[in-house]
């Protein structure tokens, strides 16, 4: 990892207090300065979240990959004019395994609500991992929203991404309204979440099983 990265991923640590920020040894230090300049999601009790727009959009596109898991139908689910969170992951790797609880438990609390969840499944190895290997992933760890397979980082390269995992929400409008590298930053991803789906600020937030 180069010495640039190293001293703003120390900032990043010195100054994000409540959590740490883990991102891939292939991270860029461009994606990891845009990270770190958003502007902070926080929420008053009893209210919403202001969510800043950090990109008017849309969102690159998630077709091109090696198939789907999950999806109603092979060419994935239809997601126009709804909240979407995409997430770039990986089977094997750790970071993403932790994220996992709480990417599912947000799913289960909020899809009734309407958002709508979409991970990219890019190995970070060259070497390939067997759709059967990631399937039975999802069924270990309840994963139930869709997941596009991307072998050959096809949709990787459209989105320019940098780390696993790696997490981007779009409001219904098809603009970037929250983006984080790595673990940590719960809260406020789920308050913008809320946020972004209108939810009442007095209902019950989402349960993380196995965290």
């Amino acid at each position: 990892m180069k010495r640039s990265l190293r001293v703003v991923l120390a900032t990043l640590l010195v100054a994000g207090g409540a959590g740490a920020v883990v991102v891939s040894r292939h991270t860029s230090t461009g994606r990891v300065d845009r990270a770190a300049g958003a502007v902070p999601i926080t929420a008053a009790p009893g209210e919403l979240a202001i969510v800043p727009v950090l990109d008017d959009g849309p969102p690159p596109p998630v077709q091109g990959g090696a198939g789907w898991l999950n999806a109603p139908s092979p060419d994935g689910p239809f997601l126009s004019g709804t909240v979407v969170l995409y997430e770039f992951f990986d089977v094997r790797c750790a970071n993403c395994q932790h994220v996992d609880p709480y990417v599912v438990a947000w799913y289960d609390r909020y899809h009734a609500d309407g958002l709508e969840i979409v991970a990219i499944h890019t190995p970070e190895l060259i070497e390939d991992i067997p759709s059967t290997e990631v399937a039975a992933y999802l069924l270990h760890h309840r994963i139930t929203y869709p997941v596009v397979l991307d072998p050959d980082r096809v949709i990787w390269r459209a989105w320019d991404n940098h780390a696993w995992p790696s997490f981007s929400l779009y409001d219904e409008e098809g603009r970037l309204r929250h983006h984080h590298i790595g673990e940590g930053q719960y809260a406020a991803t789920e308050d913008a979440i809320r946020a972004l789906l209108g939810v009442d600020p007095a209902s019950p937030r989402a349960e993380v099983l196995g965290r």
